[in-house]
C-alpha cells in the first residue's frame, strides 16, 4: 500500500512541516495531479494500483509519490474519521482574538489541545479559527474556559457549535481539482 511503502516523513498527517526544511516544490504535471487525486480519495491505494490508473510503471509511480512526499506536497497519510462514532460527539469552531505577533506561540499551545483538528490564521473580525472535537459539551466547556482562555495571548474567544457536518473530501465520482 502507498502509505506503508512511503518513507516516514516524521510529520503527523495534516501538520505543516517546518518551511525551512522543505525544498521548493517542483511543478506538478498531469500525472502528478492524477496521483494526488487517487491518494486523496484512497490513501491506502497500492503503488501497483496507482501506477495502473495513471498509466506509468510501478517504479515511476513510486518515485513520483516519494518526490511528492519529499517536496512537502503530500504531508502525510491518514484516515477521515467520523468523530461522533469515535466518541467525539461535540464539535465546535472556536474563533480567537490574539495578541499581535503571538501567532507562533498560540499555535504551539493550540496544537497541544486534545481534540484540536484544524487551526488557521485568518483575516477579519478574529485572528484564529480552531476546529475541535470533544466527547461532550462538558468537555468542550472545559476546553474553552479552562485551557484556551488561560493562554495569556488569547484576548477573547467565541464558540460556534457544530450541529451537523458533511465531509467534502474527494469521492471517486467527484473530480478533485489540484493545480
Amino acid at each position: 500500500m502507498a502509505a506503508e511503502q512511503m518513507a516516514d516523513t516524521g510529520d503527523e498527517p495534516g501538520r505543516a512541516a517546518d518551511p525551512a526544511s522543505v525544498p521548493p516544490a517542483r511543478p506538478l504535471d498531469a500525472v502528478d495531479r492524477d496521483i494526488l487525486r487517487i491518494l486523496r480519495t484512497d490513501g491506502r491505494a497500492s503503488i501497483r494500483s496507482v501506477a495502473e490508473r495513471v498509466h506509468v510503471s510501478r517504479a515511476n509511480a513510486y518515485a513520483r509519490i516519494n518526490r511528492l512526499v519529499e517536496d512537502g506536497v503530500i504531508r502525510g497519510f491518514g484516515a477521515r474519521i467520523d468523530h461522533e462514532r469515535a466518541g467525539q460527539g461535540a464539535s465546535a469552531y472556536i474563533t480567537l482574538k490574539i495578541v499581535q505577533n503571538s501567532w507562533r506561540t498560540v499555535r504551539e499551545q493550540l496544537q497541544a489541545l486534545p481534540g484540536a483538528t484544524h487551526i488557521a490564521l485568518v483575516s477579519g473580525d478574529f485572528d484564529v479559527l480552531l476546529l475541535v472535537h470533544t466527547p461532550d459539551n462538558r468537555a468542550l466547556r472545559e476546553l474553552v474556559l479552562t485551557r484556551i482562555q488561560s493562554i495569556p495571548e488569547v484576548l477573547s474567544t467565541r464558540t460556534l457549535l457544530v450541529f451537523e457536518e458533511t465531509d467534502l473530501g474527494p469521492l471517486p465520482d467527484r473530480p478533485a481539482e489540484l493545480a
